[in-house]
């Protein structure tokens, strides 16, 4: 029998073999394991992106509109973007968005194995792939780089590269690009333009609330969007401050209070909705001359030439003047209604996206009748629509011409402040028959546009009614009638002439022109038949100066269109543009220099080079004498003649109304000392607006209300005095020493080129 100790070294040498065994079994399965994560690496990280490219990455950025006080007017881009740098990004925002994100940002290197290993073991217990526990680096490689698709694939590629990132980069650079890549909803990227858009503030001046809304976007923009589901940010957001008070970066009590405090929001609509048409001319130069990639991508800096004020006044004037037409010529009634084609509760104007606000008009949707009432939606806003409401349209109740689902054009009068459904709005009926308004607004010194409208409502039409849209002017032409004459010395302002039918032998027969009453008031002043726009004394001026200087003339003022040579063009039969008319007449107050309208003052890049400035531009048109005896002129229309609406502003004012046959263009074109802002109205068809729609009618209430704001502290201007004027008391004589009109003016139809002689008399 073999003793105990015969056996202990057999066993010592058997163990010491196993030993070796699981060792090199080991070595082994570590070994394939390298090996597996090697080739796994060589796979998936083949067509990674190089790291170095991001050193040079710069996200696309918003191009940014400014007007001349540094207010952005408008954007173009295809992400809502703000670039900022670490130190725009406040503290309260870091802390919010690394305590609930990833706490260990700070220490880890671009992944944690914690967080990593954790979710890998839910999502293999729970047959899903929910548990991401990706860090700020994993989250910045995925958006930078990689798809959203959840597989082991992308996971393995995030790693790879937030480690990459990890290794070429600090924690503020990767924070910084990550605060500016990443998505918040409703098109905005970035806490920078987050801010903007959600809360109307810079990023560097959220508060703890604030900051927390934020931070709470990111894991999904939109089941937490504070617009489209408030509970739950607000569910969210108070995550995100518990999450800052365990890390120690908030106090019990600040916590508390912010979290007691009611979800303030102010979102900010799209901007380029208070000047579209105007924005859209940027757009449009800005593409053809740097490219769409630039313009959209590349993030320019445009200083334009509108103020924002005088937008929003010239917006209001040409809508309320757009309502007094209306309520003039009744209710038409014609409205489309939803139930043809869908349900009440599916149906959204594109009205409602925009910002609404008390004095704004908007397309609303009648939800219900009774006797006395219509109950009418808008957005989140609901009103009720009594007799008092529709007053003007002769009607004693709603009921009368309304029908559920009718879609109503209305104003907005008030808007509750506290109600969360909205109800309680107070609204006005009106209405939209299709009528057209123009406008322009230009400073006389330097040319800048200060205000556009091309039309009633850029949603419904882009076609700009202000530059493309090309209308006989009528009688607003007739100062360049007048200039001609007087700059060649071929009429004096101390003429009289003959207001008396004339008939004009013309190649193709007999010319008998009228004026607007029908009338003819005898041997007049020159200034009393300017003022008062009588069509034959103008005719007999332009027949003796001839059609072809007037012509030549109203190029010189920069008239483009065409203007055929004959006789009636002199009361304006010619068709120009708004933009050509409004810039032309700046001339009468510049001493005759007329100034280039420009839009743009500068571009520059996006690291602040300057792409191209622009300065202003002016061309001599008639000597200082002519131009300021013209003024005098185009003043006396508004003290005594056709435009004497405008005396209630109380300031040294000239300008001329115009309206062509059948009353289908009304317009008025008047300056102040440094202000000329022209004024049309009409339908895109050549139809006619009604009877005694004239310019003073239609266009001149709108320039009115409009010049009221832009006056504003303009109290001291004068123009120069021409200086062989009359005596001013004896121009006042002369002006009210004849019969008036309402608005005596009309134009004619073109005719072939006439013959008759002026019958002029010194005085």
């Amino acid at each position: 029998m073999r003793s105990l100790y015969s056996v202990i070294p057999s066993v010592s040498f058997a163990g010491k073999k196993l030993v070796g065994r699981v060792v090199f079994g080991l070595l082994v399965l570590a070994s394939a394991t390298i090996g597996a994560l090697a080739g796994l690496f060589i796979v998936y990280s083949t067509d990674l992106p190089q790291i170095g490219e991001l050193e040079r990455f710069r996200p696309n950025a918003i191009t940014e509109l400014y007007d001349d006080q540094g207010h952005v007017i408008g954007s173009f881009a295809l992400q809502r973007r703000v670039i900022a740098s670490y130190e725009d990004f406040p503290k309260v925002l870091r802390d919010a968005v690394i305590s609930i994100e990833d706490k260990d940002f700070e220490k880890h290197w671009g992944i944690d194995l914690q967080r990593v290993l954790g979710a890998a073991y839910r999502d293999i217990t729970t047959h899903s792939r929910a548990q991401g526990a990706s860090t700020l680096t994993m989250q910045l490689s995925r958006n930078l780089f990689l798809s959203a698709e959840r597989n082991f694939s992308r996971k393995f590629q995030e790693i790879v590269l937030a480690i990459q990132i990890e290794r070429r980069f600090t924690k503020p650079q990767i924070f910084t690009l990550y605060a500016n890549q990443i998505y918040l909803g409703h098109g905005v990227y970035g806490f920078a333009a987050g801010s903007q858009y959600y809360f109307g503030k810079p990023v560097k001046d959220l508060t703890l609330e604030e900051a927390a809304v934020l931070a709470s976007l990111p894991k999904s923009p939109t089941q937490y969007s504070p617009i489209t589901n408030p509970q739950n940010t607000l569910r969210r957001r108070a995550l995100v401050i518990n999450a800052m008070l365990e890390d120690g970066k908030i106090t019990a009590e600040e916590a508390n209070r912010a979290k007691n405090l009611p979800l303030r929001l102010n979102v900010q609509s799209a901007t380029h909705s208070i000047a579209p048409y105007f924005v859209e001319e940027i757009r449009r130069y800005l593409e053809k001359k740097y490219g769409s990639e630039e313009v959209h991508q590349n993030g320019l800096r445009v200083y334009t030439t509108l103020n924002m004020d005088w937008q929003r006044a010239a917006n209001k004037a040409a809508l309320d003047g757009l309502a007094a037409y209306e309520h003039r010529h009744g209710w038409k009634g014609k409205l489309k209604n939803v139930l043809e084609s869908e349900p009440l509760a599916n149906y959204e104007h594109p009205d409602w996206s925009d910002f609404l606000e008390v004095g704004g008009y908007v397309h609303a949707m009648v939800t219900d009748i009774t006797a006395t009432s219509a109950t009418v939606k808008f957005g989140r806003y609901s009103a009720a629509l009594s007799p008092q409401d529709i007053a003007w349209t002769g009607k004693r109740s709603p009921k009368d011409i309304l029908n559920i689902g009718d879609i109503v054009y209305v104003k907005i009068v008030s808007l509750p402040a506290g109600p969360a459904d909205g109800a309680g709005a107070h609204v006005t009926l009106e209405q939209d028959s299709g009528t057209q308004v123009a406008m322009m607004a230009v400073d006389n010194a330097s040319g800048d546009i200060k205000a556009m409208i091309g039309g009633r409502d850029f949603r419904d039409s882009q076609f700009n009614r202000a530059t493309q849209a090309l209308r006989q002017v009528g009688s607003s032409f007739k100062p360049f009638v007048y200039t001609a004459a007087i700059d060649t010395d071929t009429v004096s302002v101390d003429d009289y002439i003959l207001d008396t039918p004339t008939t004009f032998m013309t190649a193709s027969g007999p010319y008998s022109p009228s004026n607007y009453d029908s009338k003819f008031w005898g041997n007049l002043p020159l200034r009393v038949a300017f003022a008062n726009s009588r069509n034959i004394p103008a005719l007999k001026v332009a027949e003796q100066v001839t059609i072809k200087t007037v012509i030549e003339y109203a190029h010189k003022f920069g008239i483009t269109s065409n203007i055929p040579p004959y006789l009636p063009v002199a009361l304006g039969s010619a068709e120009v543009t708004l933009f050509e008319q409004t810039a032309a007449f700046t001339t009468f107050p510049n001493d005759g220099v007329r100034v280039m309208p420009r839009y743009i003052r500068k571009v520059t890049d996006y690291d602040g080079h300057v792409r191209e400035e622009n300065f202003t531009e002016v061309k001599d048109v008639v000597n200082s004498k002519t131009a300021r005896t013209m003024v005098s002129l185009l003043q006396g229309v508004v003290q005594q003649g056709t435009a004497t609406a405008a005396l209630k502003l109380k300031h040294p004012l000239g300008g001329k109304t115009g309206t062509t046959n059948d009353f289908t263009d009304a317009w008025f074109v008047g300056f102040s000392p440094s202000i000329t802002c022209g004024v049309w109205v009409g339908f895109d068809e050549k139809k006619t607006l009604g009877s005694k729609e004239t310019g003073g009618q239609a266009a001149l209430p709108i320039w009115i209300d409009f010049m009221r704001v832009a006056l504003q502290g303009r109290d001291n201007e004068t123009f120069v005095k021409p200086t062989e004027e009359t005596d001013p008391e004896k121009i006042k004589t002369i002006l009210t020493s004849a019969p008036r009109a309402d608005d005596a003016e009309a134009s004619e139809s073109p005719a072939t080129e006439a013959k008759a002689k002026v019958v002029l008399r010194r005085n």
